[in-house]
This record gives C-alpha cells, sequence and structure tokens, in this order.
C-alpha cells in the first residue's frame, strides 16, 4: 500500500487514510454528505467515484443508527483498500464496503439503490495532473459528465434520490443529462465567500417525480477574515445536515 496519512472529518468524529501524495478528500465531500437527508431505516446507499470514502464515511457516521448499507465504487484499487481500512477503523465495516471497480464496465445491481451519491472527476477538459492518481480522479478518461450521471440513474431505485456535488459551470450539462429521467431538482448555490458568484453547486433530484425545480439559498463557506461561517461550520464542523 502506498504511503498514507491519518486525517479527520466532522470534527474528529471519522478518521480517514489518505495517500501523502495523490487524491485526498477536501470540503466538497462532507458538504454533499450533509445534502443525503431523505435516508430511511434501512436504505442502502450507493456512492459513485469514492475515492478515499469522504462522502461514505460522513454517511456512515450520520446515519449507522438507520441500519443502513452503503457501497463505494473506486477505479483505483489503492483508494478502494485505504477507505475499506478507514470503515474498518471507525467500526463502520459491517454496513460500509468499497468495491475496486470500473463502474463502465458494471453489469449488476441496476435499480438496486435508494440513494446514489457522487463527487465525480470535474472535467473531460481538465488539463493532466502531473501526480497520476490525480490525474485519475480529476479527469474523465472513459467517458464525461453525461455518461457518468447515466450510470447513476440506472443504479436508482424507483422514488429513489441522487446526490452530486461539482463545479457551477457543470450545472447546465448536469440539467442536461437528468432532463426527462429525474425531477424534483433541489440547487444549492456554493459560494467561497458572500459577494462572489458560485464556484459549485450541489444538484439533489428523483426518480419518477415530476415535481418543479427548486433553487435553496447559497451556502456561502468562508467569512470575510477567511473563518468558516455559521452555517458552514455547523455542517463541516458539527455535521448538521443541508436540507
Amino acid at each position: 500500500m502506498a504511503d498514507y496519512s491519518e486525517d479527520y472529518l466532522l470534527n474528529k468524529r471519522v478518521k480517514i487514510f489518505q495517500p501523502t501524495d495523490g487524491y485526498r478528500a477536501s470540503t466538497d465531500a462532507v458538504l454533499l454528505a450533509a445534502t443525503v437527508n431523505k435516508i430511511k431505516n434501512g436504505d442502502s446507499v450507493l456512492d459513485v467515484g469514492s475515492g478515499t470514502g469522504a462522502i461514505s464515511l460522513c454517511l456512515a457516521e450520520h446515519w449507522k443508527a438507520a441500519n443502513v448499507k452503503i457501497t463505494g465504487m473506486e477505479v483505483q484499487p489503492t483508494l478502494a483498500e485505504l477507505a475499506n481500512k478507514s470503515a474498518e477503523e471507525n467500526g463502520f465495516e459491517t454496513f460500509l464496503h468499497f468495491e475496486n471497480c470500473n463502474i463502465f464496465e458494471h453489469k449488476d445491481d441496476f435499480c438496486s439503490f435508494a440513494h446514489v451519491v457522487s463527487n465525480p472527476p470535474y472535467s473531460e477538459n481538465d488539463l493532466p495532473s502531473p501526480n497520476p492518481s490525480k490525474a485519475t480522479a480529476h479527469n474523465y478518461k472513459q467517458a464525461g459528465l453525461a455518461e457518468w450521471i447515466r450510470f447513476c440513474i440506472k443504479m436508482i431505485k424507483p422514488q429513489g434520490y441522487f446526490y452530486m456535488i461539482n463545479r457551477a459551470e457543470a450545472l447546465e450539462d448536469i440539467l442536461a443529462a437528468l432532463h426527462g429521467k429525474l425531477g424534483e431538482i433541489t440547487i444549492i448555490p456554493l459560494y467561497s465567500k458572500e459577494g462572489q458568484t458560485a464556484k459549485r453547486v450541489i444538484v439533489r433530484a428523483r426518480k419518477d417525480s415530476k415535481a418543479p425545480l427548486i433553487i435553496r439559498q447559497p451556502l456561502i463557506i468562508h467569512q470575510a477574515d477567511g473563518s468558516y461561517s455559521k452555517e458552514a461550520y455547523a455542517v463541516l464542523r458539527e455535521g448538521a445536515v443541508l436540507d
């Protein structure tokens, strides 16, 4: 196994192992996990492109009393191995597991999950990273965003939910991929600071729903002095959920 560090999420409630040189989780993962607030007892969750497992680990901490089953899919074997190590370290191994697999070669479990979450590679047009792990994580190798979302939709049960975080400029492509397939779309813009434009968006949608699209109030991450806003602190440190 490659060299790794021991880090923490949710104010040290969750331990996560991550490569010292390569893909590492960001606040995006914690923010996305906070929007998964429709879980019912016994629900199944799929984390597509799970990386080091940050989203799933946060979900496991949030919902460990709800008898959930969480599965992560990750193409890089080292990251999947580290994620499983993190699951075991946190005592989540009985209901959280990470599979090393290529989603574009996956042929099973269609329509099996009540919730599908994803923090996908940013852009097929991103410049390659000098680090191979980062390059794999942040660049589309086999397909673009539309294909990624198409796979996610295939995995959702009827009436199930889809959650994604991505760059704000990808919103048009995300909505195009969801059109005619999912409804009840909710968009949460994420602003680094007040007065700036959104750099990220969180999108939540539901299968077999025709409810209209809703744009929520933006979440401002930082105050003028660089510290977390009250709302962001509640999510990133205290484990609050985002509606």
